[in-house]
């Protein structure tokens, strides 16, 4: 394995600058380097740079590596471009077996960005990291797709991959990600496995193509399409294709260690081949609720702020931040973007078609707006509270007409405003003496919130197993839908279906419904007579998450546009605390769980795109869900390369549910670190306005 040294250090660095900068900045007339596989030459490589756009291809120059492995590609000026640039070498022989002829099989490719850079390696771990980042675009060695997508699929590579040396990128050595996950040792090992076929060891193309052949799918020919097939279907005979590792490098007798060029490897079967990243900073703290905006940045709602003791009982409240696509933090180390009457921002984070961000307040009670590119806050230094008759604030979201709803969890009513103007704001929901104000709305602790193509608004109550619907113009005539238990997260289809994640689900045992009960009613009796709302809504987090503990469970269920209710959807009992819910551009659905650190991802009701076989709810991910560097997580939102990231919200659990902490964990409570898995999902266009869309240049 090479070790990193400050020249490949400065090339990971030159390569993000690539992807970042404007395209004059690093206009180029050629390209050179050397196409390797386990560490040594592939001679007689077909090499050529391609220009991926929304279109076909364009072939921008080819040539052939000499016996050393190297290239040189000459690049007629004025070639600049808004395109994404990408080199593929195929066919050649591995000098490790001489002899043996050209290797059809050998395909290998390296995703570079806005421009060529001057050096490039092309090699195993260059092919995986493109195929993974580029999963949604790529078909064969044709790399096409919408350009905001392609340019956050190229943008990611540098972290995986130095692509100047062909070995490991700065992001997947950092302390978050090296022996935090596995996913570097997935990393070396699918490289390993590439090679293996690149480099002709017998028998093992055949064998790689046989485990790499897609559900219902028709086997690979090279090693291209290979890993693209394995990050496409990730839980795909993946325990088959771990077994390869030892077939194509056995530990020789008397030794520890296969004789391999990169390590660490995998010594045991991951669940799935997915490569994820964990990245941190910018003030990400404690996160509730997440969105992407227009340019692929990822926006975060941070319910604490970094470094504070803070406790369920006393907060020591966050900001908001801002990532990169890439994951570089662009708000401040600490205290993230703050003012506007921030305090504790909670689940409620969205953006509009303008470029704000709307985020809610939990302690601040307050409803905030930000500039989605300076940051600056947009709302006075009081925020918006309507009078101060706001308590603690939860889920919100911008419909494509520009209106504003938004939800008051503690006060269990609905704040609307109309263009976003606060000034003209309204409440709707409120009860006295337990009956409804406005017609027939009531709600229960409401928490998310969402607008199908009916213009009509879904609100789901955590406090019971009800999700409330009403119609935007008139919030009076409201209906009442049963689901699961504590629902938090819902999302609305192509197709107008409302996916709800229930975060206690459909419990069955009569003691564990008692317990519940007791638990979810405890707020009338022992909670009311608390002296705060902070300590109320404290009590109340802690009988949730005893309630997850004690009884895992969680699950989703399905609501047609004519109110009828499919499910529960539960992948085979596997998910528990179910959270956030996002759909993808293939109307398939993604839900973090909570409790069980995890990532499911179930069929929608678009079967077509689904694995065969595989129906409506059923799991797509493997039964235990996507793992890697999760903790206890809360927001899922998916961007327009197919990425999925997740929002890490608790770590040291228990350390929080003390009044007064141990001081060695007092700033442990909250995670600090968001997960971003490559290439899962159908793209979406963002900022997710409405039902979500696929992006308009999609391939």
């Amino acid at each position: 394995m090479k070790k990193p040294t400050i020249q490949s250090t400065k090339g990971a660095a030159l390569a993000i600058l690539a992807a970042l900068l404007p395209v004059s900045a690093f206009a180029t007339n050629r390209v050179e380097g050397r196409v390797e596989a386990a560490g040594s030459p592939v001679s007689g490589a077909g090499v050529t740079l391609w220009l991926a756009g929304q279109g076909s291809p364009e072939k921008i120059s080819e040539t052939t590596t000499n016996n050393e492995g190297r290239y040189d590609l000459a690049i007629a000026k004025g070639r600049d471009s808004s395109g994404v640039y990408y080199l593929i070498a195929a066919s050649g022989e591995s000098t490790l077996r001489p002899g043996k002829g050209p290797n059809p099989a050998i395909t290998l490719m390296a995703t570079l960005g806005a421009r060529p850079l001057q050096r490039v390696t092309i090699n195993e771990l260059t092919t995986v990291a493109s195929a993974w980042t580029g999963a949604q675009f790529l078909d064969d060695t044709a790399l096409s797709g919408n350009a905001l997508g392609l340019r956050i699929a190229a943008g990611n590579v540098p972290n995986l991959v130095d692509l100047e040396t062909g070995g490991l990128g700065s992001v997947i050595m950092d302390s978050l990600n090296s022996s935090q996950t596995t996913t570097l040792a997935k990393f070396n090992t699918l490289g390993i496995l590439l090679s293996g076929c690149v480099t002709a060891i017998p028998d093992a193309c055949s064998k790689l193509f046989e485990v790499a052949t897609p559900p219902g799918g028709i086997a690979p020919t090279n090693t291209l399409s290979a890993a693209q097939n394995i990050a496409r279907h990730p839980s795909h005979n993946a325990e088959k294709l771990f077994g390869l590792l030892d077939e194509f490098h056995p530990v020789p007798a008397g030794k520890r260690w296969r004789d391999v060029a990169n390590i660490p490897y995998l010594n045991f079967a991951p669940s799935a081949w997915t490569l994820s990243l964990v990245y941190s900073g910018g003030g990400y703290n404690g996160v509730g609720g997440i969105a992407i905006d227009a340019e692929g940045n990822m926006w975060s709602a941070n319910n604490f702020l970094a470094g504070g003791q803070t406790t369920i009982f006393s907060w020591v409240g966050g900001g908001i931040s801002k990532f990169a696509p890439n994951g570089k933090p662009l708000s401040p180390m600490i205290t993230g973007f703050r003012g506007g009457g921030v305090d504790a921002a909670g689940w409620g984070l969205a953006v509009s078609a303008d470029d704000k961000i709307w985020v809610t307040s939990i302690i601040g009670s307050t409803i905030s707006q930000f500039d989605g590119k300076t940051g600056e806050p947009l709302s006075p230094e009081s925020g918006y509270n309507l009078g101060g008759k706001l308590g603690q604030m939860q889920g919100i979201m911008v419909t494509p007409k520009g209106d504003v709803w938004t939800l008051d969890n503690e006060h269990s009513q609905i704040v609307y405003l109309p263009q976003g103007d606060a000034s003209k704001g309204r409440i709707f929901g409120r009860a006295v003496d337990g009956k409804p104000v406005d017609g027939s709305l009531l709600v229960n602790k409401p928490f998310g919130v969402a607008i199908d193509q009916q213009d009509r608004i879904w609100v789901t109550n955590s406090g019971s197993n009800t999700v409330t619907r009403f119609p935007a113009r008139d919030p009076g005539k409201a209906e009442e839908i049963e689901v699961g238990y504590s629902p938090h997260a819902i999302a609305i289809d192509s197709k107008g279906n409302a996916w709800v994640a229930n975060s206690i689900g459909h419990p069955g045992k009569m003691e564990m419904l008692a317990f519940i009960k007791e638990k979810l009613e405890a707020k009338i009796a022992s909670h009311e007579d608390s002296t705060s709302a902070e300590v109320r809504a404290a009590k109340e987090w802690i009988d949730l998450w005893e309630i997850s503990d004690r009884y895992p469970g969680g699950d989703v269920s399905m609501i047609r546009p004519d109110g009828t209710v499919l499910g529960p959807f539960d992948s085979g009992k596997n998910m528990n605390g179910a959270w956030g819910v996002s759909i993808d551009g293939n109307d398939n659905v993604w839900v973090s769980n909570s409790m069980s650190h995890s990532l499911t991802q179930l069929c929608g009701v678009r079967t077509e795109t689904c694995p065969p076989g595989v129906e409506t709810g059923d799991p797509i991910s493997t039964p235990g869900g996507y793992i890697g560097g999760l903790q206890t997580v809360t927001g899922v939102a998916l961007d327009p390369a197919g990425n999925v990231w997740v929002a890490n919200s608790w770590d040291q659990t228990r350390a929080g549910f003390h009044q007064v902490p141990d001081e060695a964990s007092s700033t442990r409570f909250a995670a600090n670190s968001t997960v971003v898995f490559f290439g899962l999902a159908k793209p979406v266009d963002t900022p997710l306005i409405g039902p979500p869309q696929a992006p308009s240049s999609s391939p």
